[in-house]
């Protein structure tokens, strides 16, 4: 039998070592995840917050207008362009031909305002990760190194803790609530009720011994 049809045939389930089940499914850990995680919130409050009370991110949106514009720029050699992928540099300057500025960078505010207060809380925190991360993983494509790579391990790291990330939070009480995509929870599943005496199962009467 070839490895193909071994492996099509006979499908197992790969088990993951106990340190990973530890580190990621452990209610024990989720104060190390509590750490992480408010550390990480906070870092995104700070950038949104002070951008929600200016004019430049929320009414005009030049102050996005001008970080796309320099990290388009392409010097003159020897000094290296801030997008290493042209299609990244193409992607940028369709949104600024567009004036896509004027409402991506309430979005961006917003976003990470609301990605802050999430991971602070505990709330959706995989979710909160994930956008988190993605904001970053597009600074990086944009030149932005900063504190980006940082913060960009920290949200991979969130989103495989999620389990046990939002325990010490919002996400402990609402998640065995609400569920989950592929199981879900208490609000969405009704208990099964024992039938009433001289009832099936499916609401008939039974019939009377003779």
């Amino acid at each position: 039998m070839s490895f193909w049809n071994r492996l099509t045939t006979h499908p197992q389930q790969a088990e993951d070592p106990k340190l990973v089940r530890f580190l990621l499914g452990d209610t024990r850990v989720a104060i190390f995840f509590l750490i992480v995680r408010v550390y990480l919130g906070w870092q995104w409050l700070e950038a949104g917050r002070h951008k929600l009370f200016d004019p430049t991110w929320m009414e005009t949106g030049t102050a996005l207008q001008g970080y796309w514009t320099r990290a388009i720029a392409v010097p003159k050699p020897p000094a290296r362009a801030a997008i290493t992928y042209g299609w990244y540099r193409d992607f940028l300057q369709f949104m600024l031909d567009h004036s896509w500025y004027t409402w991506f960078a309430k979005l961006v505010a917003i976003g990470e305002t609301l990605v802050g207060i999430a991971l602070i809380m505990g709330l959706f925190v995989g979710l909160a990760a994930f956008f988190g991360g993605l904001m970053n993983f597009n600074f990086m494509l944009a030149g932005s190194s900063s504190t980006n790579p940082v913060l960009f391990g920290l949200a991979v790291l969130m989103i495989l803790g999620w389990k046990v990330g939002g325990y010490i939070g919002i996400d402990h009480w609402l998640l065995p609530i609400l569920g989950t995509p592929w199981k879900p929870g208490t609000l969405f599943v009704r208990e099964a009720r024992p039938a009433a005496p001289g009832t099936t199962g499916g609401g008939g009467k039974q019939p009377l011994a003779p």
